[in-house]
Order: C-alpha cells, then sequence, then structure tokens
C-alpha cells in the first residue's frame, strides 16, 4: 500500500484526485496539509485523517511515501523540490512550473533523489487523442498541414443572481496562477497539438481581458511547426455551451473531432465522403494509474517529460508574444 499525503486543496480538481485515490486498491490518504489552515482542517475532517500544519513535518514523516500536489502554481517548485529531496514520489495538477528553466530543476531533483514525478495530462490518455494521432501515424490524412484545437467554459460568467462564475476567485490570482485562461484551460489544446503537430518553431498569442479579472479569460494562440504546418489554439473561461474541438487538416484527409464525435474523410482510406468510425480505441491508464505502476512496476509512463516541459515552454512564449505584440520563435521575439 503506498501512504499518500495531500498538499492542498487550492485547486478545483483537488477533491477529484482525492476520489480516485481512495478508490484506488494502492492507494491510502494518510495526512492533509494546506497552505491555508482552515481550508486544509475541514478537508482533514472529511477524509477523516489527520492535519499536519507544517509542510516539512508533513515531507518528513517517513510513513508517508508519495505526495499529490494541488497547491497554488507558484508554490509548486518549492513544494515539489523539498518533496523530491524527502523521497516522496510526486503526482501534481498541471503546470509543473512557469518557466522551462524551473522544470528542468525539478527534473534533476528528482532524478538525484529517485522518485517518480507524474503530472496530470490527461488527454493523452483518452481515445480521442488516440484516434488522433492513429491517423497522422498511418497516415491516413496525409501530411498534416493545420491543426486547431478549442477547449473553453464558462466558468468566469456571473452566475444568475452572483457577480461571480463557478470558478473560485483565486483562479483569478495572476501571482498563484501565472496566468489565466492559457495556462489553466489552454494546457489542454497546448499538450494535445505539441504532441499532434510536433516542435513548435514559433507563435503569436493574444490574451484578452476581457472582464478585466487580473488574467486572461479569452485567449487564442497562432503555431507554425517546424513541419511547416500552422496551428491554432483557443480557451476561454467565458464560452458557454462551447464543445472540445479538434480538427485535423491534410494533404490527404481531413479528421473533425466535437465532443464525442468523430468524422473522417480521407483519400489513404478510400473514403471520399464523410464516414464515421467504428474502429475502437481504447483509453489508455490514466495519469494516477500510470504514476502508481511507475512507482511499483517501474513502468515507463506513456506521458513524457517533453509533454510536460514544452507545454511550460508554449507558456512561457505565447506570454512573451503577448506582452510585445510580436511572433517569439523559441523564446526569441522578432
Amino acid at each position: 500500500m503506498i501512504n499518500v499525503a495531500l498538499l492542498s486543496r487550492w485547486h478545483v480538481h483537488a477533491d477529484d484526485y482525492a476520489n480516485q485515490i481512495q478508490q484506488h486498491d494502492e492507494l491510502s490518504i494518510q495526512l492533509v496539509w494546506d497552505e491555508d489552515k482552515e481550508r486544509g482542517q475541514t478537508w482533514a475532517k472529511e477524509l477523516d485523517v489527520p492535519f499536519e500544519a507544517d509542510l516539512q513535518t508533513a515531507l518528513a514523516d517517513p510513513s508517508i511515501d508519495a505526495i499529490v500536489v494541488n497547491t497554488p502554481t507558484n508554490l509548486h517548485k518549492e513544494v515539489i523540490l523539498s518533496a523530491a529531496q524527502h523521497r516522496k514520489h510526486i503526482f501534481t495538477e498541471k503546470v509543473l512550473g512557469f518557466t522551462v528553466k524551473d522544470c528542468k530543476e525539478i527534473y534533476q531533483t528528482v532524478d538525484e533523489h529517485g522518485v517518480e514525478l507524474m503530472v496530470s495530462l490527461p488527454r493523452l490518455t483518452e481515445k480521442h487523442y488516440l484516434y488522433a494521432q492513429k491517423a497522422i501515424d498511418d497516415n491516413w490524412i496525409g501530411k498534416l498541414t493545420m491543426i486547431r484545437c478549442r477547449l473553453a467554459h464558462n466558468g468566469a460568467v456571473p452566475m444568475h443572481g452572483k457577480d461571480t462564475g463557478w470558478l473560485p476567485e483565486r483562479f483569478f490570482n495572476k501571482d498563484q496562477c501565472g496566468g489565466g485562461a492559457l495556462i489553466d484551460l489552454g494546457a489542454h489544446p497546448i499538450y494535445l497539438t505539441n504532441r499532434l503537430a510536433g516542435k513548435v518553431k514559433g507563435l503569436n498569442a493574444k490574451m484578452q481581458h476581457t472582464e478585466n479579472l487580473n488574467v486572461d479569460d479569452n485567449a487564442t494562440v497562432i503555431l507554425e511547426y517546424e513541419s511547416g504546418a500552422l496551428g491554432v489554439i483557443e480557451t476561454s473561461f467565458l464560452s458557454h455551451g462551447s464543445p472540445f474541438q479538434l480538427e485535423l487538416y491534410g494533404t490527404a484527409g481531413t479528421l473533425l473531432m466535437e465532443d464525442d464525435q468523430i468524422r473522417i474523410k480521407s483519400e489513404s482510406l478510400g473514403k471520399n465522403d464523410w464516414s464515421f468510425p467504428d474502429e475502437s480505441v481504447e483509453n489508455l491508464p490514466m495519469p494516477l494509474e500510470q504514476w502508481v505502476a511507475a512507482m511499483n512496476n517501474n513502468e515507463k509512463p506513456s506521458i513524457k517529460r517533453s509533454d510536460i516541459t514544452n507545454l511550460t515552454l508554449i507558456n512561457e512564449m505565447a506570454i512573451e508574444s503577448n506582452e510585445t505584440g510580436c511572433w517569439v520563435t523559441n523564446g526569441v521575439t522578432n
């Protein structure tokens, strides 16, 4: 049994991870720490486990094997480095760090202390992405020339009778989050398009402050890949009813996804009209499952370090582009 300490309930997915752990035969929640003492005590009481007010005491506890990090993003580096130095395995909410330099420092420390680190990038395990990857790998759409991915919700739209949306106010704290819609929700289109289209050559980003929330609430990134393909990433906290969309355009076909619906038109498959694939592609194990398998059996995760570091790279480049109003190539403004 792997004994787990939950570090903070700050992130909106903290309860989801707690539920996954409770349902897992090989994991057991033993402790809660939170930078907000009152919030942490409440959570610990709900989970019927002790609350520890001091982070270092929690990390030094010899009964704890692993930690789950749901702190504000600006605490990720501090918490994760300290956890690694205490030889605790680490599962963390995205993003790993604000800079590629920070990510490299974290991985160096993790390697030095021999612990497993997993960042939650769940859509890389879902059959929709896997089908799109298969379409590229099997040349169903020919050479990829254009990719578009959109993920948006209405978390910042005021609910009926209220001045705020369902996202907590702390998600608009730039110091804690490092940004808004793009770094949070836009992370999913970023790491998906990184995987599907390859290495990014340059980009231009617009991160809109439509409702003056101190962080971007509506964002678009235009990208050029080393392959010559173009890409568009879209995200928003201000979009009601917006479906998840992933579009691949190539020299021999087109693949369109909208939520759970997939359709393809492919010369390579002899299909010049739209068809709805009946070929089943199974989901891969979720990030938490892959983390457990790496800890217990040294299984190599399908979520790679490059996925995690390149997510941060695109965010860094997008912030620079938005601030300068310029095209940015590999972190260099042009």
